[in-house]
């Protein structure tokens, strides 16, 4: 980036919207994910879709890459600009445009924060689902990017189920819209789920139409404890067989149970195997006769004691302890390394005893925890990268962990995305074919490999 392609960014959005100091390149060269860090050429802040437009015309015509960024709570080097280049920033792009409670939608702005529109639809009796455990801080432009999950996935799905059309800006600076406030469109290629999930790596997202549900009215929160990780997990399998599908259906290890019970001291049975956070909502008389239905199916399978939380206030504590689970463990060592293998729910008992197998292997300590339902694992290590051995060892542990979810009929990520933390094994989910077809995607789209490169695909394209 020269001086005066500075200049001409200046011109699109404003001085004070272009940064180049030392320490604001500092601030964007890196996200969530460890060991992964390069500085930007220049961080640029729009103010709307036209000016996106204009930035990426021009960094299209000179092959400058661009990296789209959230809050940077990536989890897989998704938001790194390895190539340096420009990083977009959507502070001023952070609205909340319209809540149209005749078509249940919501339009926002790519940089509102998840839990502000969580909060601002359920003040009017609406609920927008997807609730990724970083919802404090993460943004919806991410949530998309990313296709993330959470808590509330078994029940309500993910980010993906609740995009109805986007705003996009192509990399040659072509605006398109796709989709709508429809409940039915097969109109061509469905360019809108294409983007989704895409990290992006095809284009810029500068608006979106999100579906809303009624709030539920009434909800119950229990927590089973065992002394036996298999029988948690047939527990969860024997939930979901009895047609039952709870709103939340969390699991956490004894060693994820230790390090947030010393943290939040709320309880939480620190001998316990494994315990299952589980929540059902909807009418009263469902949500009873699901929970007395639940309780049984646990003490079925030996749970040694089963509590329903006696008020909101309980329950919530339980929530706000599982969403801080990553928070917790990163008090432990000054690394924290995080991973979502995702495996057939009736392969989570095998999963979590192949991870506490690795973890003894690799002489390191894994916490799991996760979302049991939908057999999205969150093997967690509290480390140290500057201990270059014990890290090459917990590398190593991650990709046994990958082969063997893949090998059990699962998948590298469930949530967190491929970036570039995880390009390298791609190929054992989609193998060479599936790798392919993805590059004739980008490159139809990108040609200049400008739009987030190094994510996704090991080599340049």
């Amino acid at each position: 980036m020269n001086e005066s392609l500075i200049q001409q960014l200046k011109q699109i959005v404003g001085d004070k919207n272009v940064e180049t100091s030392k320490m604001s390149l500092h601030s964007y060269s890196y996200d969530a994910t460890p060991n992964f860090q390069h500085s930007p050429d220049v961080v640029v802040a729009p103010n709307n879709t036209g000016e996106i437009s204009a930035i990426l015309k021009i960094c299209n015509e000179h092959k400058i890459p661009v990296t789209p960024r959230g809050s940077g709570t990536n989890l897989s080097a998704g938001t790194t600009p390895l190539h340096g280049g420009v990083v977009l920033l959507f502070k001023h792009m952070n609205q909340i445009l319209e809540i149209d409670e005749e078509n249940l939608t919501v339009t926002v702005q790519p940089g509102v924060i998840t839990k502000n529109l969580i909060d601002k639809v359920e003040a009017k009796g609406l609920l927008y689902p997807p609730d990724p455990s970083s919802m404090n801080i993460s943004t919806i432009g991410g949530n998309i990017n990313e296709n993330s999950g959470g808590l509330r996935g078994l029940k309500y799905g993910v980010t993906h189920d609740y995009v109805l059309g986007l705003t996009l800006v192509l990399p040659n600076g072509d605006i398109l819209q796709t989709g709508g406030k429809l409940a039915k469109d097969v109109a061509g290629y469905d360019l809108t789920s294409l983007f989704i999930g895409s990290e992006g790596t095809l284009g810029v997202i500068t608006e979106a139409i999100l579906k809303l549900v009624p709030l539920p009215e009434y909800k119950k929160t229990m927590l089973a404890t065992y002394q036996d990780i298999d029988n948690a997990a047939r527990t969860v399998s024997a939930i979901i067989a009895n047609k039952i599908i709870p709103a939340t259906l969390e699991f956490m290890d004894q060693a994820t149970i230790e390090v947030v019970e010393e943290y939040n001291q709320i309880g939480l049975p620190t001998d316990a195997k494994a315990i299952l956070l589980i929540e059902q909502d909807g009418s009263r008389e469902t949500v009873d006769k699901d929970i007395e239905k639940i309780e049984a199916i646990c003490k079925k399978f030996n749970a040694v004691s089963v509590s329903v939380a006696k008020d909101e206030e309980e329950a919530d504590s339980l929530r706000t302890a599982r969403r801080s689970t990553l928070s917790t463990i990163a008090r432990l060592r000054p690394t924290t390394f995080l991973e979502d293998a995702t495996v057939p729910r009736s392969q989570v008992a095998t999963m979590v005893k192949e991870i506490n197998r690795i973890a003894l292997k690799y002489n390191i300590k894994i916490c799991t925890f996760g979302h049991a339902g939908d057999g999205n694992l969150h093997p967690t290590v509290p480390t140290d990268v500057r201990n270059k051995e014990e890290f090459h060892r917990v590398e190593m542990a991650f990709a046994e962990i990958f082969e063997k979810a893949v090998e059990l009929g699962g998948t590298i990520t469930g949530e967190h995305g491929v970036g570039a933390m995880k390009a390298p094994f791609l190929k054992l989910k989609l193998g060479e074919e599936g790798i392919r077809a993805m590059k004739v995607i980008k490159q139809g789209f990108d040609p200049h490999n400008i739009m987030n490169p190094g994510k996704l695909f090991i080599e340049q394209m």
